[in-house]
């Protein structure tokens, strides 16, 4: 197609537009494929920071990336019967002692400060006591719903103190869908930067066109303005 003519801008405006807005779409589908994500919980052992059926926004990180506190969705092939995607609280981390006694927890020897438990009881569910030391490059992981909660507590016998590996965590809950729909939003704004380039595209093939066709229009055609003798 020339670039000459009428039309000639338009149709530059659409050839830079229309595979602009397709190069921001795969971009916004690659970004929000590789760092964020979304879960529909099937428990309440998050519960009361997520209740079963709520939707979790995340955002996919490495085991090096997660920090005392966060809430982790981790692979755990063997662990549970159900399910091998679980989402727990990280506790402590590498070179922490995690214990319970009197029914309080215990990070490095300090009672553990935890507003977001359910009932506030650190260790419903479990009365017994533990005293964990977290190996290198694992974590000690519990719910927040203690009561029902299957967690590190519960495994403390199997030869790594209930901890799993830090590897194993997949995605950190982001608490908001924000940047979900920033990438949402990069999809969208591709998708219109593109329709605008078919836009310009196809106007300025249609002017181009009207104006070759009268250019070739003959003298003499019923267009022409009769003047009388």
């Amino acid at each position: 197609m020339s670039t000459g003519g009428p039309g000639r801008r338009l149709r530059i405006a659409g050839w830079i537009l229309l595979p602009l807005g397709v190069l921001i779409m795969v971009g916004a589908v690659v970004v929000g494929d590789r760092f964020f994500g979304g879960h529909r919980l099937g428990s309440d052992g998050m519960e009361p920071t997520y209740r079963q059926g709520d939707t979790v926004f995340t955002r996919k990180i490495g085991g090096d990336e997660v920090r005392r506190g966060d809430v982790v969705f981790s692979y755990l092939p063997g662990r549970y019967s159900d399910t091998d995607l679980a989402v727990q609280r990280v506790i402590g981390v590498g070179g922490d002692r995690v214990s319970s006694h009197g029914r309080q927890v215990y990070l490095n020897g300090k009672p553990l400060a935890e507003d977001y438990l359910a009932g506030g009881d650190p260790v419903a569910g479990n009365g017994g006591d533990f005293d964990v030391k977290v190996p290198e490059g694992r974590l000690f992981v519990m719910g927040d719903n203690r009561a029902v909660s299957r967690d590190s507590r519960f495994f403390v016998e199997d030869g790594f103190g209930g901890t799993i590996p830090a590897d194993a965590v997949r995605e950190r809950a982001e608490g908001n869908a924000l940047p979900l729909l920033i990438a949402v939003g990069g999809l969208g704004g591709g998708f219109l930067v593109a329709l605008a380039g078919f836009g310009c595209g196809l106007a300025g093939w249609l002017v181009g066109r009207a104006a070759r066709r009268s250019a070739r229009r003959p003298a003499g055609s019923p267009h022409e303005a009769y003047v009388p003798r």
